[in-house]
């Protein structure tokens, strides 16, 4: 299973894996990020719909997250000496029902900004800096996709371009010029999606009035040059 999950990984950009958190870990999971909910990085209207820096404010969660099922999936694929370099809890609740287009994550998120070479567009976001970094190193990204809730077509779940991220970084005039057919990425809540960073993705708005929680966890393999860091490193 997870060999044919490291060459889907590779040659379709994606994969899905049901079943590495139960039942009862998924539960933990919702109520630790509802106990944490007062503190941190936190977007909301009536409810919650984002807290950014997630393992770095509530870092209890690491040990629920981590699971055993987890932890042997990320070893098992090539280039297995991951860390963690961006956490973020994300719903879509009835206030904040959000339509997001087709984008690749081009951007990674940093302690500094430095004058290097190969690094563009810098913004500043949530009070973090955040860069374009040189091609290779977005091609070295893998985001994890862990879904608290059922999620398919009814629910916002991720719409992407299998094969879109052995083409660089797409301009977004050519988005829609002769790229595959959409796939929509439905997971069951305890199951994860993993993703490369350069994969074209989208999401549409919930119609059916559930909720779509998922926490979003990006791993790198190769530390940044120059002294410039990673903003929210931190070991498995």
């Amino acid at each position: 299973m997870l060999t044919m999950a490291a060459g889907d990984l590779h040659t379709l950009g994606f994969t899905t894996l049901e079943n590495i958190y139960t039942t009862e870990e998924i539960q933990t999971i919702g109520e630790q990020i509802n106990y944490s909910s007062e503190g941190g990085n936190i977007s909301k209207s009536e409810d919650i719909f984002s807290i950014r820096q997630l393992l770095m404010h509530y870092p209890r969660l690491k040990e629920f997250v981590f699971n055993t099922r987890l932890k042997q999936v990320l070893k098992q694929l090539p280039g297995n000496e991951y860390f963690v370099v961006k956490s973020i809890y994300f719903n879509k609740p009835a206030a904040s029902n959000w339509f997001v287009a087709y984008h690749q994550d081009v951007s990674i998120s940093v302690n500094e900004k430095r004058s290097l070479p190969g690094f563009t567009h810098w913004t500043v976001k949530s009070q973090q800096f955040a860069v374009q970094p040189p091609l290779h190193i977005l091609e070295g990204v893998l985001t994890v996709r862990i879904h608290l809730d059922d999620t398919n077509e009814d629910n916002g779940a991720l719409k992407v371009m299998p094969g879109t991220h052995l083409n660089g970084i797409i301009m977004s005039s050519g988005i829609q010029q002769g790229l595959p057919t959409e796939v929509s990425c439905n997971v069951r809540a305890g199951g994860i999606m993993l993703m490369k960073s350069l994969l074209l993705h989208s999401s549409a708005r919930t119609t059916n009035g559930r909720p779509r929680r998922f926490i979003h966890i990006e791993f790198a393999n190769e530390e940044l040059p120059d002294g410039l860091q990673w903003a929210e490193r931190m070991s498995i």
